[in-house]
């Protein structure tokens, strides 16, 4: 495991003195990135492509090893510590956010991994609930940070696995692999297209003069009771639905729009627009690739606003603040693409910007949404950045 170069920053230097008054030794620290998709949104469970960016917003944790087999946690952003015996890991949800972290040691101690002991202390800039996949990122700086306290090394490829095992068992959110990988994989000033089956991927360079404005719309969802596991379970009736007329299909992946309309009637009105949004979802990724490799934006920027569409009218996981957002976007000079991203049911939108109007359509945008909705937005001009690692 490679470390990271990076010099102090306000957080890590906060998080070294947290640890040594917490538990008066010194840390090591080890950061993963929250994430933002640029286009392609519910297919990764469906074993299909995606286009995410890691974000320059990192979740940090700060470890020591201790003598015994406990872990010992506390949460800066929510002031809250935790304790955890390694020897009694039990799958199952609790709804605490403790379940991220007892998760990962539980996946990595069944993994056949034997974890040390460790005092560990977060601090997180990634927003909880805002679409951009604090899970993840905490998910992955701890498997990190417990990994090498306990002098394991693991495959890169590895973890990203174990981090979505741990969701999928403790949270108990059925989520894809696309925000364990990107936050493992991301790399500065790049997207990258994941296809999400063969874990096979594709760096594709950011122009230069465009930035990833991440737009919070000040809606929080949290995916298990929001809709997330629903949708889950509604693609999993299409594609039980459509296996006996297409036996050689594993995944909405491996249906095309021809089948889909060949057989749209062994499915129901629902079923039927969300299994679209997944065939049509793919369909854009793989033509957005083509966009940004030929740094075709307003191609790049048609699709996205596809991609909006298809999620607010066949997936139904917009909100109407989201759409405003994506309106409000849409409107202003220099930007080239907007869209919902994220599981949806709130959260973030995504636009792409060209770099010498970015500050005026953050400000514009924070204006017009607040004047419309009485919600103060946060919004963040943002670049894509490295994977996880250690802080030097």
């Amino acid at each position: 495991m490679k470390p990271i170069d990076k010099s102090a920053s306000e957080a890590t230097s906060k998080l070294r003195t947290l640890f040594a008054e917490l538990y008066g030794t010194r840390p090591t620290l080890y950061r993963a990135p929250g994430r933002v998709n640029l286009i392609g949104e519910h297919t990764d469970y469906n074993d299909g492509f995606v286009m995410p960016a890691a974000l320059d917003l990192y979740t940090y944790v700060a470890v020591g090893p201790r003598a015994d087999r406990r872990l010992r946690i506390y949460s800066e952003n929510l002031d809250e510590s935790y304790d955890l015996d390694l020897d009694s890991i039990h799958p199952g949800k609790s709804g605490h956010w403790s379940d991220y972290v007892r998760g990962v040691a539980g996946v990595l101690e069944s993994s056949g991994h034997k974890l040390r002991g460790a005092d560990l202390a977060i601090i997180s800039e990634v927003p909880l609930g805002a679409g951009l996949s604090s899970s993840a990122a905490l998910e992955v700086s701890t498997a990190w940070a417990l990994l090498t306290n306990s002098r394991i090394d693991v495959d890169r490829n590895a973890i990203p696995q174990m981090c979505q095992q741990a969701e999928h068992l403790y949270p108990e959110t059925k989520c894809g692999i696309m925000d364990q990988f990107i936050s493992c994989h991301g790399r500065a000033g790049h997207a990258l297209m994941l296809d999400c089956r063969s874990l096979d991927f594709q760096l594709l360079p950011v122009p230069s003069h465009v930035r990833l404005m991440v737009c919070n719309t000040m809606v929080r969802h949290e995916h298990a009771s929001s809709g997330y596991n629903t949708r889950h379970r509604e693609c999993e009736e299409g594609l039980q639905a459509l296996k006996p007329v297409l036996p050689g299909i594993r995944a909405l992946r491996d249906v095309t729009s021809a089948d889909l309309e060949q057989h749209r009637a062994r499915l129901s009105p629902m079923i039927y627009k969300r299994v679209r949004h997944v065939v049509t979802e793919n369909d854009r990724v793989e033509m957005a690739t083509e966009a940004l490799q030929e740094v075709d934006l307003a191609r790049l920027g048609a699709l996205m606003a596809g991609s909006h569409q298809s999620l607010r009218d066949d997936y139904e996981v917009s909100t109407r603040e989201l759409d405003l957002m994506v309106e409000l976007a849409n409107d202003q000079t220099g930007v080239y693409g907007a869209r919902m991203t994220g599981g949806g049911f709130g959260g973030c939108t995504i636009n792409l910007v060209d770099s010498a109007q970015a500050e005026a359509v953050q400000q514009k945008l924070a204006q017009n949404y607040e004047a419309r909705t009485g919600l103060k937005p946060t919004i963040l001009i943002c670049e894509a950045s490295d994977g996880a690692g250690a802080v030097t």
